[in-house]
């Protein structure tokens, strides 16, 4: 129903060759999932060297962002700049400084406002709280129940009003239903549906008498368009959390820039500051939306960096450069770890990832490895490995968790897995000592897994749902992340302090030579 209902700006807003004196103009420059790229990244969103960097290689950074965010306020003369969520995580300095430097940069690039994103949670409320407290605009989230949190209670906004060449625009905050699932929330807040949470807080903006009403959203492509389609009063929704590039000209796009939905203009800008929103909209003099057009504009090395910015962001990183620099190993080719691969179908980095936690535990009897596609945010580009690559890969300072469970608790954890595929959801499995086959005809969570074998010796066996086996995964996933409820409810003799994921692969790789990516089948689809 909804690919129906996605038309072009014009075919949707009928639009008018004139404008009326009263009409309203507004550039809204947004970005989302940022991930702690404070420095230029790669064409496989990892690292990039100051040799690449300078020879026009590289993509995004801070730096850029301050360049390109002037020159479009310079454009159009009235503007604001939001962000849909996930400023956290992703890099070495969000690893030392937690949100610090997310907050200073931010700061001075001037944003207006953000929403939460699922990974502003990932180190609990209080460091939330603490970025919160850092920057100089609202921080916002409609759909949670915060009011037995004392961190957030009395901080954390569903909505706010700013002010904007003379107009009232009303900001409305988005975070996954399922953050309690995605990251580490706490058990004080409730995460409810997007549907009803928007629209409460239209009804109170335009009670208030505020009649143009933009949502940020960190609650991916789909959930954004079924907030358009149901709710009224909406007239912009920013997005993020599902990385979608939305665009007229480039051919890798989800969708177009803007996607109409119900009267709605619903934008998206990948991730990584790879490329900042540029939408223009314009409202009658009632608020109805009227006009709105725009592109996402590409960070690439055109975009010269300001060179205030670009010397912070060194000396930022001076502390972190022993730690990012040293070489771990090497790559005989490019190991893909894209999120649009890897949470859909085997890849090679999970593979990278899975073998690696197998191996580490191998000798405690351990039979089969699973890493959450979720968890892999990087590829690796051939040539030298450094640790800084392996943690942009693998930021989340996971530790290694052993456990045992029956193999009927192995196949729902499987059919979890497989479960929001159509969605792009991290939990996605990538395996190590098994492999399996989906069909996603079948039911989600229920009858998708066709197939699974478990290696025995040189060859492979079917899974017993009777027997006992010993699994290897990171405590996030062995603590019901990602939906993996079964491993924390059924697992038994759980040990979840190993040693640091992002340690184990660097290891492994230092004892592999030029480690040669692949892969081999583990996981088919029918």
């Amino acid at each position: 129903m909804l690919s129906r209902m996605l038309l072009t700006s014009a075919a949707a807003l009928g639009l008018s060759a004139g404008m009326a004196a009263a009409d309203y103009s507004l550039t809204i420059l947004h970005t989302n999932d940022f991930h702690a790229r404070f420095e230029p990244i790669s064409k496989y969103d990892s690292g990039c060297s100051e040799e690449d960097n300078t020879a026009g290689e590289c993509f995004g950074g801070s730096a850029r962002l301050v360049t390109a965010v002037a020159d479009a306020r310079a454009r159009s003369n009235n503007s604001i700049l939001v962000d849909g969520g996930d400023q956290f995580q992703g890099t070495l300095y969000y690893t030392y400084y937690k949100g610090k430097v997310a907050a200073e940069m931010m700061n001075k690039l001037g944003y207006d406002a953000m929403t939460v994103g699922n990974h502003e949670f990932d180190d609990g409320p209080e460091v939330l709280r603490g970025f919160m407290d850092a920057v100089e605009f609202p921080v916002l989230m409609s759909n949670a129940d915060i009011s037995g949190e004392p961190a957030l209670a009395d901080t954390l906004m569903k909505s706010t009003v700013i002010e904007q060449g003379g107009e009232k625009i009303g900001l409305i905050g988005l975070t996954p239903q399922n953050t309690d699932e995605l990251a580490s929330p706490g058990k004080n807040i409730t995460f409810s549906d997007p549907v009803p949470a928007v629209q409460a807080e239209v009804d109170k903006l335009t009670a208030e008498g505020v009649n143009k009403i933009i949502v940020l959203s960190h609650s991916g492509y789909g959930v954004d368009q079924r907030v358009a389609a149901e709710t009224t009063g909406v007239d912009v929704i920013v997005g993020g959390h599902s990385n979608t590039l939305l665009s007229n000209t480039n051919d890798r796009a989800a969708g177009p820039y803007p996607t109409m939905v119900n009267g709605v203009a619903i934008v998206q800008a990948y991730a990584y500051g790879k490329f900042l929103g540029e939408l223009n909209v314009t409202f009658d003099d009632d608020g109805n939306l009227t006009e709105a057009v725009g592109e996402p504009l590409v960070m690439d090395g055109a975009v010269a960096e300001d060179a205030v910015t670009k010397a912070r962001i060194v000396e930022l990183g001076a502390p972190l450069e022993e730690i990012r620099q040293k070489v771990v190993g090497a790559a005989g080719a490019a190991i893909e770890g894209n999120r649009d691969v890897c949470r859909a179908m085997e890849c090679a980095m999970g593979n990278l990832v899975a073998d690696a936690m197998l191996e580490r535990v191998k000798d405690q009897g351990v039979q089969i490895a699973f890493a959450n596609s979720g968890g892999l945010r990087a590829s690796i580009d051939e040539g030298d490995v450094t640790m800084g690559e392996v943690l942009t890969v693998l930021p989340f300072q996971n530790t290694l968790s052993t456990f045992q469970i029956k193999g009927a608790g192995l196949l729902a954890a499987l059919e979890n897995g497989v479960s929001q595929v159509e969605e792009g959801a991290g939990r996605f499995p990538q395996v190590s000592g098994m492999k399996f086959t989906w069909d996603p005809a079948g039911v989600a969570s229920e009858s998708r897994i066709t197939e699974v074998m478990v290696a025995d010796g040189d060859g492979f066996v079917p899974l017993d749902p009777e027997a006992t086996y010993a699994v290897v995964t990171n405590n996030y996933v062995r603590n019901g992340g990602d939906g993996y409820k079964m491993f924390s409810s059924d697992g038994m003799n759980a040990y979840d302090y190993g040693p640091d994921l992002a340690d184990v692969v660097a290891e492994y790789l230092t004892g592999k030579g030029p480690y040669a990516p692949y892969t081999d089948g583990r996981i088919a689809q029918k």
